[in-house]
């Protein structure tokens, strides 16, 4: 999900093309609109898979510091390990257990579901994605949140790369029209290969099944998508489906969660609960959600009876419902305070980078720490700094912002206060010198950008089978907008140059 408070601080003389809002408009927005089109940065049309609009992008890579982005790529590997002994910890369901009264249509219906899953699967799946910003006083990451779920663009995040660095060998963001590279000697354009190590880490999951399940042959078992009806964001999950297929020959099944309790049954030859297609008898080697991270995810009870049958049966799913509640944002808070990270951190080196990146975040319990949490609450823009409101679950949408905290909490019980957590907004600094294209329309204003960092993890309570840097996003936004959800219609996929 895109932070409301983007900006990756870049340097002074961080490189943008000086081109005329003419020569964008008229030579370089017709090239990148052809690209787009030619190599699948696409969004599907809400009413047909089969029409589709270019992806709301940016005109030019944005400038990155490149020892932030080593620094980010250099923690994911420690926060998929965290995460995932968070998962397999009592104490996870001793936490969730506390935020059910107050959100029982969401995190109480997957709290319950989890403590009475039947799977016999002992491997667990990670597909995560670890959003940051540059503090502007500090220059250092924070963490806005960790995405445990439905994490979206490792797709598109290569293909905005591999344009923006198509462009520039092309020339068109040479304003003297001589066609030269701009960026040549002046910063590296790295093209994210999230579209291919996110398939990698679904790929081990799928060999990990087989391995354990001899009579599964390849050619009979595929991987599951299980996605949202009508999905605008069908082709940045199409290049995972096309990667698994190209790279590794595993074959995939795109089912909703209503078409998964119709067309999936379990095994009637063994206990374990393997499931199979129906209509195409192969079997779910590995089930991938690309949904199920909202309420409105579970549009009907069949949804929320699909998601426990699924959960109950023997593939690996890519998350299981532990590993989706870890995202909690009531567990990224615990996480900040030493005691708790200290439970499933020993290396005093690796807890202190992790603690580098997090901000000050507040419960709205009855704690010490709870009650300092209402209290900057309830000042608004009387505060000294300035706050966000989280639920407990990912998605944009969601949130509340700094003057309208009090009025909504007010609009509550209050026992109903502890499904929010209290966040420090970082303190950062827009830039003005990129162009968003959104539908085809330019848009030059202040914009602020966010660094997500992919990774990738195979798991059970005994150890870890493999666990990866999974390559990279940045979303741009303007500054205006709270919201930055590229999907919801706010954000943009974009490019780093790295200076």
């Amino acid at each position: 999900m895109m932070s409301p408070i983007s900006q990756m601080k870049a340097p002074e003389h961080a490189p943008f093309p000086k081109l005329s809002s003419t020569q964008v408009e008229k030579t370089l927005l017709p090239q990148l609109n052809q690209w787009a089109l030619s190599n699948g940065l696409i969004m599907a049309d809400k009413t047909s898979g089969s029409t589709a609009k270019v992806a709301p992008t940016t005109v030019f890579p944005t400038p990155v510091p490149a020892k932030v982005f080593e620094q980010a790529k250099n923690l994911q590997k420690t926060f998929n390990q965290l995460y995932a002994q968070v998962s397999n910890s009592e104490w996870l369901m001793e936490e969730t257990e506390k935020l059910v009264h107050s959100d029982p249509d969401f995190t109480g219906k997957l709290y319950a579901m989890a403590k009475k899953s039947a799977s016999k699967q002992t491997l667990k799946m990670g597909l995560f994605r670890s959003d940051y910003l540059i503090d502007q006083h500090s220059e250092e990451i924070k963490q806005v949140e960790f995405n445990t779920v439905s994490v979206s663009f490792a797709g598109l995040s290569s293909k905005v790369g591999e344009m923006h660095s198509f462009l520039n060998s092309l020339g068109a963001y040479d304003a003297s029209g001589e066609m030269k590279m701009f960026y040549e000697g002046m910063g590296e354009l790295p093209v994210s290969e999230s579209s291919v190590f996110m398939t990698r880490g679904l790929a081990r999951g799928f060999t990990m099944y087989q391995s354990v399940n001899s009579e599964t042959k390849k050619e009979k078992a595929v991987v599951a998508f299980i996605v949202e009806p009508n999905e605008t964001n069908l082709y940045d999950q199409k290049a995972i489906e096309f990667n698994l297929l190209r790279l590794y020959g595993i074959r995939s099944i795109r089912l909703t969660f209503e078409e998964a309790l119709q067309d999936v049954e379990y095994s009637s030859f063994d206990d374990n609960k393997r499931m199979f297609h129906k209509k195409t008898g192969k079997e779910l080697a590995v089930v991938y959600y690309r949904t199920g991270y909202t309420t409105g995810d579970y549009y009907s009870d069949d949804c929320w009876k699909a998601r426990e049958f699924l959960e109950n049966g023997y593939a690996i799913k890519a998350p299981t419902l532990d590993v989706q509640l870890a995202g909690a944002k009531k567990v990224q808070q615990l996480l900040t305070q030493d005691d708790v990270l200290s439970k499933f951190v020993d290396d005093e080196e690796a807890k202190q980078k992790l603690t580098k990146t997090f901000v000050k975040i507040y419960p709205l319990d009855d704690s010490p720490l709870g009650q300092e949490g209402k209290k900057l609450a309830l000042q608004g823009e009387a505060s000294k700094k300035q706050y966000v409101l989280k639920p407990q679950r990912e998605g944009g949408g969601n949130n509340v912002y700094k003057s309208d905290i009090p009025k909504f909490l007010k609009s509550l019980d209050e026992k109903d206060w502890d499904s929010y957590i209290l966040m420090e907004l970082i303190d950062v600094k827009p830039s003005t010198e990129n162009y968003l294209v959104r539908d085809g329309k330019l848009s030059r204003e202040p914009v602020v950008s966010e660094l997500g960092i992919y990774g990738t993890i195979l798991f059970d309570a005994e150890s870890i089978r493999s666990n990866e840097y999974a390559g990279s996003l940045l979303r741009t936004k303007p500054s205006s907008s709270n919201e930055g959800g590229v999907v919801a219609g706010f954000g943009t996929v974009d490019s780093m140059c790295l200076v």
